[in-house]
């Protein structure tokens, strides 16, 4: 028997984390028998969808076991989510499916794409979940159910990445990680190329922790299950690991920002890549956002490059009118600005102006002598009357390429440049000889 347990929703931004519901299981389902045929799954959904949690991200547990312990399976998750949920968030709302099946039905999958690259609604989980013979239960607006179906939809068969999460003991949830830096900036270097967004260079800042009182300590993230780990093991720690876990997941490539649209078809809380020429001049506002407006053939956007994003803002603001760009981004307000997470510079626009010309005797810049009168030069007085004006192209910073912001405000699903080339096609199972969680 396959069985197929999403779960999602189960965090908070005051604490709580889906991940380490994730953790524990992995743990309590070993100790029952189970075989995991797959590392742990992390889909990270739809980033600007506004009733998210923090992370926004879901999980998938993929086991092999026999028929008769299946009411035991489910009963050890159903306890671990109700022990572990932050049930006192207005918009945590946890949700928990199980299929069972060697396959997953095509319609999972298109949904599980939906969710990540758009909206859907409870309804259409629930109906999908009774159409596939699944079991879906919920809590409070059970709004987890969606992010949990979608989890066991994304078997993650193309591009994907690794991340190797550290949790740490109850008693230290409270307090200030103790992560030494140093180590953090050595493993970085060691393991460029094979790990991303560890450290945000520009502002001294690593990435690997979080903030809040969660259970995790750190999360490496990188291509291979043998890089997370081998990099994971680098980190110092001054405190205890309760337990780690390698997961398999959409961070990092780009899997929202796939579909290319036109402005006509822009819809708030969904991605969008548009390509777009611009059509003013870029300008900062208040906090320092830099906010220009852009065009294609069905209409007119403004696009935005918020503070946080850092030197990403100097790139913007050298555009000028004319720029054909591609933009990525999402619409969460009702101004129906697109908030950029990155920008690819297709055809800068030409910087011409007309110039008086040089001296054909001296070299020295002449001057006009009135309309259709020509020239005469200013140094050594020689004129001709049949000069003209002379056309010059001023050189621009601006590359082709793509551009984005700064490590420390890309989001999780936003692909970094160094990934660029990296991306996998397809996923052949092949876990590692090693151990791939602890306990």
């Amino acid at each position: 028997m396959l069985l197929h347990i999403g779960l999602d929703d189960t965090d908070s931004p005051t604490g709580g984390c889906t991940t380490y519901i994730a953790a524990i299981l992995v743990e309590k389902l070993t100790h029952l028998g189970v075989n995991f045929i797959d590392y742990p799954h992390l889909i990270r959904l739809n980033p600007n969808i506004p009733w998210k949690t923090r992370g926004n991200g879901s999980i998938c547990l993929r086991v092999e076991a026999h028929e008769g312990i299946e009411g035991e399976i489910k009963k050890t998750v159903i306890e671990a989510v109700e022990a572990f949920s932050d049930y006192e968030c207005e918009n945590t709302n946890p949700g928990i499916v199980f299929y069972k099946g060697d396959d997953i039905p095509m319609s999972l999958k298109d949904f599980a794409l939906k969710v990540v690259q758009g909206v859907v609604s409870l309804e259409d989980a629930l109906d999908l979940i009774n159409d596939v013979g699944g079991t879906a239960i919920g809590y409070k607006n059970m709004r987890g159910i969606i992010g949990a179906t979608a989890a066991i939809g994304n078997c993650l068969e193309e591009d994907h990445s690794y991340e190797f999460i550290a949790y740490r003991s109850p008693e230290h949830r409270c307090k200030i990680r103790v992560i030494d830096e140093k180590s953090v900036y050595e493993m970085d270097e060691a393991m460029r190329g094979e790990t991303f967004n560890n450290v945000d260079r520009k502002k001294n800042r690593i990435l690997i922790t979080p903030h809040g009182p969660d259970p995790v300590i750190f999360g490496v993230r990188g291509e291979s299950a043998e890089s997370v780990r081998k990099a994971g093991f680098m980190i110092k720690v001054g405190e205890e690991i309760e337990r780690w876990v390698i997961f398999r997941t959409n961070q990092g490539t780009d899997a929202h920002l796939q579909k290319r649209i036109k402005i006509s078809d822009v819809k708030r809380y969904y991605p969008a890549v548009i390509e777009v020429e611009v059509v003013s001049k870029p300008k900062i506002i208040d906090g320092g956002h830099v906010i220009f407006q852009t065009r294609d053939e069905t209409g007119y956007i403004d696009c935005a490059a918020y503070e946080p994003t850092g030197d990403f803002r100097e790139v913007v603001r050298s555009l000028i009118n004319g720029d054909s760009v591609r933009v990525y981004g999402g619409v969460k307000s009702a101004q129906e600005t697109l908030n950029l997470e990155k920008i690819e510079v297709l055809k800068p626009a030409r910087i011409v102006k007309m110039e008086n010309p040089y001296c054909p005797r001296c070299g020295g810049r002449m001057e006009s002598m009135g309309r259709g009168g020509g020239f005469r030069c200013r140094k050594c007085r020689f004129k001709d009357p049949s000069l003209s004006k002379i056309q010059s192209e001023s050189p621009r910073s601006l590359a082709l390429g793509i551009y984005l912001p700064t490590p420390s405000a890309q989001r999780h699903l936003t692909k970094p440049l160094e990934r660029y080339g990296k991306e996998k096609s397809t996923y052949k199972l092949r876990m590692l000889e090693e151990p791939w969680h602890w306990p």
